[in-house]
């Protein structure tokens, strides 16, 4: 038996990256998913997947994303909030439509999913947010990122406490996981290369994650073997956090 049979799931920012490896991953597992994103649904996506053209920054984009997802899916037992920008700036760089741009995406927009889909998930849903290790400690000219992936954090937390037990909810929180996001943070180094090579000799687990090493922890967690689990941070991020910042190279 596959461990999300007789589920439903929504999945926002489903196009690519690790919304599109949580899809698919979902549907291995039994799962009837509905996926969104702003722009036309991909040629790739599996065709019983279904598609909702979504911007997650609007009110009336999500009620119209709960309207499909309960006309095709019935009660949803799975809400991943996925979708987001970065924008590789530091504070003083950033200008109000950044604000505009990544918040409503980032935090607004995870927060009127949940908000909006709360009262329609069956008892015992899980809701999982995808925060970052940016929200604990904050990565370098990635000011507004950061911040909001702390938003994420905290609306995790008061999430499970304030509708616990009919709402399961928490946040898996990656680290360098290689997706089109990483590679723009990395070209803003001076050297690309070298700040990628360094970046992978900090990870005890010796290499960068992949989209898939998050959606197996998303998975687990929208599974019934993760009931215990709720109001939690998982950090996937391959152990880099965990080790100090000195170079062992150099010892």
């Amino acid at each position: 038996m596959t461990r999300l049979e007789n589920k439903t799931a929504v999945v926002t920012g489903g196009r690519q990256g690790i919304g599109r490896a949580i899809v698919d991953a979902f549907v291995r597992e039994g799962a009837k998913v509905l996926t969104c994103g702003r722009g036309s649904r991909p040629g790739d996506l599996p065709s019983d997947v279904i598609w909702q053209q979504t911007d997650v920054a609007k009110k009336s984009d999500i009620e119209d994303l709960l309207s499909m997802a309960r006309a095709k899916l019935g009660a949803i037992s799975i809400l991943v909030n996925n979708a987001g920008v970065q924008i590789e700036k530091t504070v003083l760089d950033t200008t109000d439509e950044d604000w505009d741009i990544l918040m409503g995406a980032n935090a607004k927009g995870l927060f009127m999913a949940c908000r909006t889909f709360i009262p329609n998930m069956s008892l015992g849903g899980s809701i999982i947010n995808i925060g970052s290790i940016s929200g604990n400690t904050a990565d370098p000219g990635l000011a507004l990122y950061n911040a909001s992936k702390a938003f994420v954090h905290g609306l995790t937390k008061s999430i499970a406490v304030d509708h616990g037990p009919a709402i399961r909810c928490n946040a898996i929180c990656p680290g360098w996981i290689m997706t089109g996001m990483a590679d723009a943070a990395f070209e803003m180094a001076n050297n690309p290369d070298a700040a990628k090579l360094d970046a992978v000799a900090r990870h005890p687990a010796g290499r960068f994650g992949q989209p898939s090493d998050i959606a197996a922890m998303a998975v687990w967690l929208a599974s019934d073997e993760a009931t215990f689990a709720t109001g939690q941070l998982f950090t996937i991020d391959g152990g880099m956090t965990a080790a100090s910042p000195l170079n062992p190279g150099l010892f």
